[in-house]
């Protein structure tokens, strides 16, 4: 009996965990969700330690450094990734403009002002699942060498 109460004490623990757990993660704001590099940002206002009539913002940066992954994504033979660079500002960049209405006139307007920059050298830490990343290797057959194309995500490359 004892061990059935126990149980049932623990499980409810759990689902009122999972509740808060769940409340806390509607109230965050997604500022930014990189799964190039493997990086979230998020906020919420919350009530100030200090002061509870004072409202301050909490941001949360979550990273996931992938092991195993390569020097150069493309390239399987590369040697292992060891040194991972995250700027903020590159991670909560926002280059897409955005129509504003400012005076009664519609504005055309980006979210971030550091878009000029060259943005095709972004470092990726894993694969998008919906790119293709091919590689040069050399295929023997019947004695002959010859460098072929293959493809490293085939699901990408090759659509159904």
């Amino acid at each position: 009996m004892k061990n059935h109460l126990f149980f049932w004490g623990v499980l409810a623990i759990f689902v009122k965990a999972v509740l808060v757990t769940a409340q806390d993660e509607d109230e965050r704001i997604i500022l930014a969700d990189n799964k190039c590099q493997c990086a979230r940002v998020t906020s919420r206002i919350i009530p100030s330690p200090e002061d509870p009539n004072e409202d301050i913002v909490e941001r949360n940066i979550r990273i996931i450094v992938p092991l195993n992954n390569r020097e150069n994504i493309s390239d399987p033979t590369s040697p292992l990734r060891t040194k991972f660079v995250y700027h903020l500002s590159d991670l909560c960049k926002r280059c897409d403009p955005v129509e504003v209405e400012l005076d009664n006139q519609v504005v055309t307007a980006t979210q971030s002002n550091i878009c000029e920059e060259d943005s095709t050298t972004e470092t990726c830490y894993t694969y998008d699942r919906n790119k293709c990343y091919t590689n040069v290797v050399p295929l023997t057959y019947g004695g002959e060498t010859v460098m072929v194309t293959t493809a490293l995500t085939p699901d990408s490359c090759y659509p159904d």
